[in-house]
């Protein structure tokens, strides 16, 4: 069943109006990863499946993130899908400041020297084939070159501002 919407409670389109929007939105959990002087990584909620011939994926990543001096330059990018027993590993590459690959994350170099982390659900190695400056962000077009979807269990998703876990 629809509501009709209230046009008294119209606001102007701005950051706090698209987050209120968003907060409202069930996204699947990812974390990107690349390799630079050091390897780095975020939690993102904008992966999205661009294209199946030839297979392409995109994310956002904003241009002021620790993560972004690497991924502006970087050729091959590692996209992993978390699984809902990873809440902690999502918030730990969500955080400002924090080592996001010292212990208890467990990761090893992949392909193309792509940081994998371990115990995900799913994982690409992806050629980075395009960067689209977005406001203060950047959409990064991907193409997999080689992966692995053998993890078991339930994705992890972001909803109303936390990780949350896929309910029947």
């Amino acid at each position: 069943m629809s509501v009709s919407p209230d046009l008294s409670t119209l606001r102007a389109a701005g950051p706090e109006l698209l987050r209120s929007v968003f907060r409202r939105h069930a996204a699947g959990v990812a974390v990107i990863t690349a390799q630079g002087d050091r390897p780095v990584g975020f939690t993102a909620t904008s992966l999205t499946s661009v294209a199946a011939e030839p297979p392409i994926v995109s994310f956002g990543v904003g241009t002021g993130s620790s993560s972004w001096p690497v991924l502006a330059e970087t050729e091959h990018v590692g996209v992993h899908i978390l699984g809902e027993h990873q809440r902690e590993l999502a918030a730990v590459f969500a955080r400002s400041g924090a080592d996001r690959f010292a212990a208890p994350t467990r990761w090893r170099t992949g392909p193309e020297e792509v940081p994998l982390l371990e115990g995900v659900l799913a994982w690409l190695v992806c050629r980075v084939v395009a960067r689209v400056p977005a406001g203060d962000h950047c959409l990064v077009l991907a193409e997999a070159v080689t992966g692995e979807a053998a993890g078991t269990g339930r994705p992890l998703l972001y909803h109303q501002g936390r990780f949350n876990g896929l309910r029947d």
